[in-house]
């Protein structure tokens, strides 16, 4: 399984590397930094990620459990079913699963990262009911997780604040890069997997509802393009926050309407937020804590010297490649990835070509070991399949696609 080689090898690259640095130079302290690394790694994801998910899962939860009982995500099931039909045609047209899945989308779409991972905990699990396999994830599953980890979000409202900050002549310039890296991302991921699990997704029905979603996302982009960016972080913060609102008020609301004991059902729902928190924790810990021994061995830093060495010795322009630490850990920690990001505007300036090209590649893809060690670990898969494969060509290709518009829009 691709997950159980990866945790291994980033522990045995760790123990190597640093056994090496001992012998040939007397390094001692590459252990003492790996080993303080993986311990504060152990801290943080459960106090800084596992038990806050628990407040934000157990009142989503909460939400999402009154919104089934009121008949609002069924009503979206339907809605959505003949076009997640053929991208999920083990999930029946009016599974509740359907509708959880493009509350987690349309989360993401927004920006709502709180609220998409309660949505998509929800979901996977929903879809675990229909796995006749139950430690072996499911096409559906699979699917659903390889479009979460592409992060399709129309504005990363995230990394223009953070040039903002670093004082960016215009922090929302790399806004269109962005949707449209991780636009081209989700669409390879869908076009993968399909192809991975024989779907054949040319239909009147699939051409239709990527032509609408295109369509409104390149709307978007126009309106958006014309607007100062005070006005584009005004809109995205209205509509984004709105949404969220109106998607809880909403749901209570249609719940009274619909005579159901609104609290009572709340609570029925909220109860599951603690127990799938506490399941996640050692999947959380096991995977950041390797990648914190993978990081802290200096094995990045040498990934990144040999392909900064391969591609200067083929003469292509490599001015990308300063860049590529953002690109190389994005799947691994999005905060590491952030991290990075930070460094690079910092040490390049925020205008620089560099500056902007980490902005692109952070904003293009997520994070996808993360995300399948938090959502299968949620419901107990252990085989993951080509779950990771098809998520890591997909982020190769969302790279890709932003070195080209990085070349594109700003070099």
């Amino acid at each position: 399984m691709a997950l159980n080689y990866i945790f291994v090898s980033f522990f045995v690259i760790a123990f190597i590397i640093a056994l090496l640095k001992f012998i040939l130079t007397g390094d001692v302290q590459s252990f003492k930094a790996i080993t303080e690394g993986m311990l504060e790694m152990a801290k943080v994801a459960v106090m800084d990620i596992a038990l806050p998910l628990t407040g934000v899962m157990t009142f989503f939860l909460g939400i999402l459990n009154v919104g089934e009982k009121a008949g609002i995500i069924n009503a979206l099931a339907r809605f959505i079913g003949p076009f997640f039909n053929k991208l999920f045609p083990e999930v029946p047209k009016d599974h509740p699963a359907n509708g959880q899945m493009i509350m987690n989308f349309s989360a993401n779409f927004l920006g709502l990262d709180n609220a998409a991972t309660p949505f998509g905990l929800k979901a996977m699990q929903s879809l675990q009911e229909l796995n006749p396999s139950k430690d072996t994830a499911s096409n559906a599953q699979i699917m659903f997780l390889v479009l979460h980890t592409s992060g399709l979000q129309i504005i990363p409202l995230s990394i223009i604040a953070q040039r903002a900050i670093l004082g960016a002549e215009s922090p929302s310039d790399v806004f269109i890069p962005c949707v449209v890296g991780t636009y081209i991302t989700t669409v390879t991921s869908m076009l993968i997997t399909a192809a991975w699990q024989k779907i054949n997704l040319f239909n009147r029905t699939v051409m239709l509802g990527l032509g609408s979603i295109t369509t409104i996302i390149a709307l978007m982009l126009w309106y958006l393009s014309g607007l100062p960016k005070e006005q584009i972080e005004t809109v995205s913060i209205f509509v984004g926050n709105s949404v969220l609102l109106g998607v809880v008020a909403g749901f209570l609301f249609w719940g009274m309407y619909r005579k159901i004991n609104v609290f009572e059902t709340f609570i029925e729902g909220a109860k599951g937020g603690f127990t799938t928190s506490v399941t996640i924790i050692p999947y959380l810990v096991g995977l950041l804590v390797a990648i914190s021994a993978f990081r802290a061995c200096g094995a990045m830093d040498y990934l990144i010297d040999g392909l900064k060495w391969m591609f200067a010795s083929t003469g292509m322009n490599t001015d990308f490649t300063d860049a590529l630490p953002v690109a190389l850990m994005k799947p691994l920690s999005g905060s590491g990835a952030r991290a990075l990001m930070i460094d690079a505007m910092k040490e390049f300036g925020p205008d620089s070509f560099v500056g902007r090209l980490v902005c692109i590649f952070q904003g293009s893809a997520d994070t996808t070991l993360y995300i399948v060690a938090l959502y299968f670990g949620s419901v107990g898969i252990k085989n993951t399949r080509y779950a990771i494969v098809a998520g890591l060509i997909a982020d190769l290709i969302g790279v890709l696609a932003g070195i080209w518009l990085g070349y594109l829009f700003f070099h």
